[in-house]
């Protein structure tokens, strides 16, 4: 796959660092196996904005509480997810679903296990307001207050936007910087450019399954490994009251009942727990679960019958996963204002 430069200066891709597998001289490329990130036009990337999201995802200042930040759900060693089945909001109520990884997902296509968000920048609004305790506009229009009480939080404003902490300035550079949490590199990537001893045997093998014999490439395709479907794989649907997916967003359409998107499976060793509702705590359960999974009137024709691996074979696709892990991002914390 050809790789593309971040239209951004190296500056940006400074934030990571060599210890993250991506050398200082290489800081202006993406690594192996990813394509240019898209950016949308009324929030182009530059050094300044990113260095400002970079402070705003480690703040808990964003949140009500002052204690919530987008950290707290997204931490670097647990693959930039929360490696929580379920996790808390700002004001000590429970998530229903399982919290994603924000790795790549600057490529998604639709945001939330149910893709109800159509951006990152919707998403990120979302979340803002409901997992940090905000409710609404309003509440969000007091945090960019307190920013704005905040000498250097003003004054970064000031020089990126024009202007003080408003909620839409304040999405747009969390946006910015969620956007260079990239993952790439990894020996799938350097085994797809040619490299004949990038993997294992053990993966070799894997890769062989993946591809056939466990078809988990029918879903799991492109360089991220995902076409960003939404599927019914009968996760949930074991339940009195299943929760209905991509079907509440896309009512009209009855083969959305039960689905989910499909996610990136980049670095998917990292950042456990698995599925929407995180009861798989490994991915020895999820490969188990393949095998036979719950039968449902939308269950997805591609797993119907279950993928029947011997166990061997079911090790052997758990080491191709893990050679899907790559390059991280700098885990480090900012110095906020």
């Amino acid at each position: 796959m050809r790789r593309m430069g971040i239209r951004v200066s190296c500056l940006v891709m400074l934030l990571c660092g060599p210890s993250a597998g991506i050398s200082l001289a290489a800081a202006a490329k993406l690594p192996l196996g990813l394509p240019e990130i898209p950016t949308p036009a009324d929030n182009a990337q530059t050094p300044e904005k990113v260095a400002l999201g970079h402070q705003l995802f480690w703040d808990g200042r964003l949140s009500k509480s002052g204690q919530t930040s987008c950290h707290s759900c997204h931490l670097p060693d647990k693959g930039w997810a929360d490696g929580q089945k379920l996790s808390k909001k700002d004001d000590g109520s429970m998530n229903t679903r399982n919290t994603p990884t924000v790795l790549n997902v600057a490529y998604n296509t639709a945001y939330y296990w149910d893709g109800r968000a159509a951006t990152l920048e919707k998403q990120i609004a979302a979340a803002w307001r409901g997992q940090m305790g905000l409710k609404d506009d309003a509440g969000a229009g007091e945090a960019a207050k307190r920013l704005a009480e905040i000498p250097g939080y003003k004054s970064q404003f000031e020089k990126v936007f024009g202007e003080g902490p408003t909620p839409d300035n304040v999405v747009k550079a969390l946006a910015s910087y969620t956007r260079t949490l990239v993952t790439g590199g990894s020996r799938y990537d350097k085994a797809e450019a040619g490299d004949a001893k990038a993997y294992t045997a053990a993966q070799k093998r894997g890769a062989e399954l993946f591809k056939n014999k466990a078809k988990c490439s029918l879903c799991h395709a492109g360089f991220a490994l995902t076409a960003w479907e939404f599927k019914n794989i009968g996760i949930g649907m074991d339940q009195p009251t299943p929760d209905p997916g991509r079907g509440k967003v896309d009512a009209a359409n009855p083969a959305m009942k039960g689905a989910f998107k499909v996610p990136s499976l980049r670095a998917v060793s990292k950042s456990g727990p698995y599925m929407h509702d995180g009861r798989f705590a490994t991915l020895a359960e999820v490969v188990d679960y393949f095998d036979k999974p719950f039968d449902n009137p939308g269950l997805d024709e591609k797993i119907k019958g279950g993928i029947q691996l011997t166990a061997a074979e079911k090790k052997d696709l758990i080491e191709f996963l893990k050679a899907l892990d790559g390059t991280m991002p700098d885990p480090k914390a900012p110095k906020l204002p």
